[in-house]
């Protein structure tokens, strides 16, 4: 995760957008205007958000002041692309991956959140959220390497805490229980965690490195390392067995 540039996902996009030009303008992307993964990811979320404006330029500026966010960005969307079993690489990861945008507008929003403009990154989650179909709270701290695959109906509460190399699919919640309104009323989820569809995992519990959470499952209770729940209300059924970690 060194590419501060973000050159690496930049030439496979423009590679494929200067081969097809009628995707370029279907997605409101213009090649000529992309100097830097900034103008590309302020393009692409624009586009999402009906070409607008502020979005473009709030986006272009977080990225060109803080280089450290490209990288980042880089490594969610080649990790993304690694795990995906679908064709496209990179550049397909980058244009049409829902999940993998939301993730780039979360760093965007809650790189604002830490710089102390809530209400910029409030506003910008709300914007994006809508074009997105997902719910991230720009206070919401996730490590390098998130694989939110489809990202639809995704929702993380404002004290979430996601560590490193973290596969979540489309609708799962990870919320509060509304009993605690402290500093950790959200779930921590650990490294390497795998977390299926739908599953619901509440309050300040921590989802431990390496185990899986079963599509559907609910969870209200601390979940081991390496171990699969399944269920309302989950329980452990044995090692975990899906990992993405090479």
């Amino acid at each position: 995760m060194n590419d501060v540039s973000g050159k690496g996902v930049m030439s496979d996009v423009l590679r494929l957008l200067d081969s097809r030009p009628d995707i370029a303008a279907m997605l409101g992307v213009d090649t000529d205007t992309m100097a830097s993964f900034a103008d590309l990811a302020a393009a692409v979320l624009a586009g999402l958000c009906q070409g607008n404006r502020q979005v473009r330029e709030q986006v272009a500026r977080v990225f060109r002041e803080n280089p450290s966010l490209v990288a980042l960005c880089e490594h969610d969307i080649a990790e993304t692309a690694r795990r995906n079993f679908e064709p496209g690489g990179v550049a397909a990861t980058m244009l049409y991956a829902r999940g993998a945008q939301a993730v780039m507008a979360h760093r965007v929003c809650h790189q604002l959140w830490n710089e102390g403009d809530a209400d910029l990154s409030l506003a910008l989650k709300a914007v994006c959220g809508r074009a997105l179909a997902t719910d991230i709270h720009p206070g919401a701290r996730i490590g390098a390497g998130f694989w939110l695959d489809h990202g639809l109906g995704f929702v993380a509460g404002e004290t979430v805490v996601i560590e490193e190399e973290v596969s979540i699919w489309h609708g799962v919640t990870l919320g509060s229980t509304l009993n605690d309104s402290g500093a950790t009323r959200h779930p921590a989820i650990g490294r390497g965690a795998v977390i299926g569809a739908g599953a619901v995992i509440l309050g300040n519990i921590r989802v431990g490195a390496g185990a899986n959470v079963a599509a559907g499952s609910i969870v209200l209770q601390d979940v081991p390392d390496n171990t699969a729940v399944v269920g309302t209300k989950a329980r452990a059924i044995g090692a975990a067995k899906v990992s993405f970690i090479e």
